[in-house]
């Protein structure tokens, strides 16, 4: 899918900037989502860029946006969250394009999402281009989650190599909740934090109203909400332990889990779902498209995020937090990075723990108000598009500057 080759230009304002995702792009879930916002930053900007990703997705047109993939000698067709043989194939032919498009053109930065920064910081200092590390995830910690990886010694390589990476990189911009942790891996690494922009939209009864009629819903049927990816470190186990302690206060209550994708999703293999999904208690909706997901949001009485752990703030407490609708959310510090008292619910991550914070909003109407009018009022003044622009454009920046001081 190689476009013609263009001349590079002679300086680093003129130069594209190359960013290289190890990710399906575009779909509609966490990361591919956020650099979305990201490259529609850098379009606004008046940036040129190159995006190298997976040969999985669907194409998108920005203006300065072209779009490179990676070969796909299997055919692959789908990529699941987290690491997979299929991840691991096409992270392989990533490299290879990589090494293609720098051997092709001359770029003013390159910005590495995840995995694909390691090859990336490699490259980078063989061209003399700086390198911006897009930390989504803190890859030890997904890695540890393999039995494999937690056998100490290669354990030590992969906290090794972690702090290669980050010692090699001229600026880090992380996901919410990690900055501290780069500083405490690598204090000389000068690092950042995203603040994803969030679109504070009026209520509209009338979408709101259809989600739920669509579910089946009464209009005073109790309906907790949670949307996301079905990964274990999401704690969906503890929610759907928690429907039957909430039901036992509120016998109509919904639980409703967005995100579902077919053959990928393990909530019919946890014992307790089973029931609850036979009477209806616990709905599982397809992933929608993100313009759609905000009906769901606003059809909410109580949006939660039950994450059990996880050093990376999930993307969805910031569209959370624009929906205006009150929020129970698990008390661990990367929620803690936007999430206080006053603009939600924050309990145990534990399932009689988050049934208690979905009671108590449902029991307390104003209160519940009350937190919903502080998230949406911490979006207006936080989550404001022009700033998130401003502060993307300041990266590139800073990743030159830091550069030019090694």
């Amino acid at each position: 899918m190689e476009l013609p080759h263009q001349e590079s230009q002679s300086t680093h304002e003129t130069r594209r900037l190359l960013v290289v995702a190890p990710q399906p792009f575009y779909e509609d879930r966490g990361t591919p989502i956020a650099l979305r916002q990201v490259l529609e930053a850098l379009s606004n900007l008046g940036h040129r860029v190159d995006l190298l990703s997976f040969p999985v997705g669907e194409d998108i047109d920005l203006p300065g946006l072209r779009i490179f993939r990676a070969s796909n000698p299997f055919g692959v067709k789908s990529v699941p969250v987290g690491l997979s043989l299929r991840k691991l194939v096409l992270d392989a032919s990533l490299v290879t394009a990589l090494r293609r498009r720098l051997a092709r053109e001359q770029y003013a930065c390159i910005h590495a999402l995840e995995e694909a920064a390691f090859p990336a910081a490699v490259l980078a200092r063989v061209h003399g281009v700086p390198l911006l590390y897009d930390m989504q995830s803190c890859l030890p910690e997904q890695l540890f989650q393999h039995f494999v990886f937690r056998l100490p010694p290669i354990r030590w390589i992969v906290q090794a190599l972690e702090r290669w990476l980050l010692a090699r990189s001229d600026l880090v911009v992380s996901s919410a909740g990690l900055a501290e942790y780069v500083r405490r891996a690598s204090p000389n690494t000068a690092v950042r934090e995203w603040r994803f922009s969030a679109t504070v939209a009026e209520p509209d009864p009338k979408t709101a109203g259809a989600v739920r009629a669509g579910l089946g819903l009464s209009p005073d049927q109790p309906l907790v909400l949670y949307s996301g990816t079905f990964e274990e470190y999401q704690g969906l186990g503890e929610l759907i332990r928690a429907i039957p302690l909430v039901r036992a206060v509120y016998p109509n209550a919904m639980f409703v889990l967005v995100g579902a994708e077919s053959g990928t999703d393990v909530i019919e293999d946890i014992p307790a779902a089973r029931p609850h999904l036979d009477s209806g208690a616990l709905r599982l909706v397809e992933r929608q498209p993100r313009p759609r997901l905000g009906a769901y949001h606003a059809a909410a009485d109580v949006l939660v995020s039950p994450r059990a752990y996880g050093g990376n703030l999930p993307l969805k407490v910031f569209e959370y937090l624009a929906a205006g609708r009150p929020i129970v959310a698990t008390d661990i510090p990367c929620h803690r990075t936007v999430l206080t008292e006053d603009r939600a619910v924050l309990v145990a991550p534990e399932a009689k723990a988050l049934a208690d914070g979905v009671l108590r909003v449902l029991r307390d109407p104003d209160g519940a108000a009350r937190l919903a009018g502080a998230a949406r009022q911490y979006a207006h003044e936080h989550l404001d598009w022009a700033a998130f622009v401003r502060g993307v454009g300041e990266l590139y920046d800073d990743a030159r500057h830091n550069a030019g001081r090694r």
